[in-house]
Parts: C-alpha cells; structure tokens; sequence
C-alpha cells in the first residue's frame, strides 16, 4: 500500500473542522506556516514525519493514529 499524501491531507482538514480550528490556529498550534498547512490539507505538498508529528500532537492524537487513520481510509478505497 502506497502512502497517500492527498488523502492524508483530507483527513487531518476533517479532524481539524471537527475540532473547530481554523487553518491559523492548527498551523499555530503545530508550528508551521498556515500555507504549508493548505498545501498538505489540498494534497499539493507531501508532509514529513516531523510536520505529521506536529500536527497530530497539535491534534492532540498520537501520529500512529493519525496513520492509523489513513490505513483504514486506504483500506476503504481512500
């Protein structure tokens, strides 16, 4: 199973619109750009381990279920 950047990015904006966040406020919280954050939500920049890391714990969710998440969507059909 390959890693799937565009569906990642589709779930860490549903987690973040189910916490109520704003794109300022994760990209805050996790300390990176609010762009970067855009580009990895729309699927147009590939994130690192580190920005996941970041943005799981700005989640407050570990980053093995936050990849735990996308396993399962993949394994839905993504």
């Amino acid at each position: 199973m390959d890693y799937n950047n565009a569906l990642m990015g589709k779930i860490i904006k549903r987690l973040r619109k189910e916490r109520g966040l704003s794109q300022d406020v994760l990209s805050g919280l996790a300390g990176i750009g609010r762009s970067h954050l855009a580009m990895i939500e729309s699927g147009r920049k590939n994130a690192n381990v580190d920005t996941l890391w970041r943005i799981a714990d700005a989640l407050n969710i570990r980053l093995s279920q936050l990849l735990q998440m996308l396993e399962e969507e993949q394994g839905k059909g993504g």
